[in-house]
This record gives structure tokens, C-alpha cells and sequence, in this order.
């Protein structure tokens, strides 16, 4: 059975263990705590860490909310309770290196307690996954990055990747564009115990996830941190920002559900990158680096 408030302390747990790996990881940049307080209920710890030598800006926040739901809210989960709770943690890295992606996870709880009826399944879920957007595709890191993360999932269900990917490659897609976000990654939501599939399962490949985060970003990082790079290829990062902010204001489900419940607006918004460009008609060169990338930002691509 679930107990929120273990969640709770679990996801707290595995953001202190992010937060101080980044900061060793960038070596000179410390988080910048914040608590805050929800009106309608709750609250949680936004941790911010910019102008390092790695990270112009990134964010480790976890929340632990409840209250009502907005109307809009509840007809877009399909749902009739009023009351809800609601924990995650939600990362988003902006590094100042072209050659080192952005990266985002993000893992959650959600359930809605007066919909707990003896004899009844409640309504409650997980949510979470994980993808990159490098400003250059890299063919091995790619590779690297989604071999992780199945050997994540396949400790827990030898369907969670192939399952997951397919999900992350139709969320993270940036439909005006015809564009994904960048190579994706795992996606999940509204993930339930079956028949085939226990809560304990569950909630233990949640914070799997959450703690697959270090030893995948560390690697990407080390791999690309000491690169030299032009003017032009940080221009370039900038273009590519830009899609990544496209993307979060205009589809992302979890700035949506945020501003529609009355969350910190600085919080919400901490996934937009501290600097971004936005190239009118921009044609990359043909047989470049950047034309080989936008030619790889589309679904269905193995990289396992």
C-alpha cells in the first residue's frame, strides 16, 4: 500500500542527493534554496544553481501540494473529486557548454483522498521520465543515454522501455515545428498497479528513475565539458534553447497543471533557459554538424 507522506520523504531525499552531486559536478556553483508555501495547500524547496563553471542555470525543485482542483483541471483528468495531493521532484539543466545537453526529469505522485471508498480503487497514479536535448546529437552519447535508461526499466518490467520511449517520443514532439524536443528519452503517466504490476514495483522503479539522474548526467557531462567550441556553435545552443522554451509555454502538461492550481510562478518557470535566440528562417549548412542534428529530431529512432 502507499503511504504519501514516505513518498514525500523519499523524493525529498533523493533531491538532497541531486543537489549535492551537482554541486560537486560543477565545482563551483551552490544551489540557492528557497521554501515556499502553496495558498491552496502545501508547498515545497525550489533550489536553483547558475553561473557555475558547468550550469548557467538549472533547478531541482520538489513540491508536495494539495487543496481543490480547478474545474479546468478536473475535466481535463476526467475526474469529479474536488481534492487532491500531489509530490514530485522536477529537474531542468541548462549547461553553459554547447556540447553538453540540456536535460530534464521529473517524477511524481499524485491521488486524490476522498476518492479512497472501501471496496473501491482510488484514484491515484505515478508519473516521471526522463529526456535529453543536446544542442548536437552526438551518436555514442545518445546511445549511452537510452541504454541507461533500459537497463533502468528492465529491472522492473521487460516492457517499461520500449513502452516509455514511444511515449516520449509523441510527448516531447513539438507539433508547429514538426520537430522532437531532442533525442527523448522514458515518459510515463497515470501509472498504476495491474494485475501484473504491484504499487511496491512502482513506486521503487520511481525512485530508480530519480536516482538514475546522477550517474547519466555525470557521464554526458565528463564526456564533453573540455571541448572547445565557436561562437557560432553557442549561437547555435541559443536556436536550440529556443525550441526548448517553445515547447515548455506552448504543450508541456506540468506548466499547464501548475499555473491552472495556483503554483509559484518561479518555480513553474525555472525550465526556461536563462539565454535564447530566435533565428528568422534559420537554414543550417548543408553537411554541417547542426543540419545533422535537425535531421535527427524526429520520432521513432532506435538508439539501443
Amino acid at each position: 500500500m502507499i503511504n504519501k507522506d514516505q513518498v514525500e520523504a523519499d523524493y525529498k531525499q533523493i533531491q538532497d542527493e541531486i543537489c549535492a552531486a551537482l554541486e560537486q559536478l560543477d565545482g563551483k556553483a551552490k544551489f540557492e534554496e528557497e521554501l515556499w508555501e502553496r495558498e491552496g495547500g502545501g508547498g515545497g524547496r525550489t533550489r536553483v544553481i547558475q553561473d557555475g563553471n558547468i550550469f548557467e542555470k538549472g533547478g531541482v525543485n520538489f513540491s508536495a501540494v494539495h487543496g481543490q482542483l480547478p474545474e479546468t483541471v478536473k475535466k481535463a483528468l476526467k475526474i469529479e473529486q474536488d481534492d487532491f495531493f500531489a509530490a514530485g521532484i522536477s529537474i531542468v539543466i541548462h549547461p553553459s557548454h554547447p556540447m553538453v545537453p540540456i536535460i530534464h526529469m521529473n517524477i511524481r505522485y499524485f491521488e486524490m483522498p476522498s476518492s479512497f471508498i472501501p471496496g473501491q480503487e482510488p484514484v491515484r497514479w505515478f508519473g516521471g521520465g526522463i529526456d535529453l536535448t543536446p544542442h548536437y546529437i552526438i551518436d555514442e552519447d545518445a546511445r549511452y543515454f537510452h541504454s541507461h535508461l533500459k537497463s533502468v526499466c528492465d529491472q522492473y518490467n521487460a516492457e517499461f522501455y520500449h513502452r516509455f520511449k514511444l511515449w516520449a517520443d509523441d510527448y516531447f514532439f513539438i507539433k508547429h515545428r514538426n520537430e522532437t524536443r531532442g533525442i527523448g528519452g522514458i515518459f510515463y503517466d497515470r501509472l498504476t498497479a495491474t494485475e501484473d504490476l504491484t504499487w511496491e514495483t512502482i513506486i521503487e522503479f520511481s525512485k530508480s528513475l530519480g536516482r538514475s539522474f546522477i550517474p547519466i548526467y555525470s557521464e554526458l557531462v565528463k564526456r564533453n565539458r573540455d571541448k572547445k567550441y565557436t561562437d557560432e556553435q553557442q549561437l547555435w545552443q541559443y536556436q536550440r534553447r529556443s525550441r526548448y522554451a517553445e515547447f515548455n509555454l506552448v504543450y508541456d502538461a506540468g506548466t499547464k497543471f501548475g499555473l491552472e492550481t495556483n503554483g509559484r510562478i518561479e518555480s513553474i518557470l525555472m525550465s526556461l533557459p536563462p539565454t535564447a535566440k530566435w533565428l528568422y528562417n534559420y537554414q543550417p549548412k548543408p553537411g554541417s554538424e547542426e543540419e545533422k542534428t535537425l535531421s535527427l529530431l524526429k520520432k521513432g529512432i532506435n538508439w539501443v
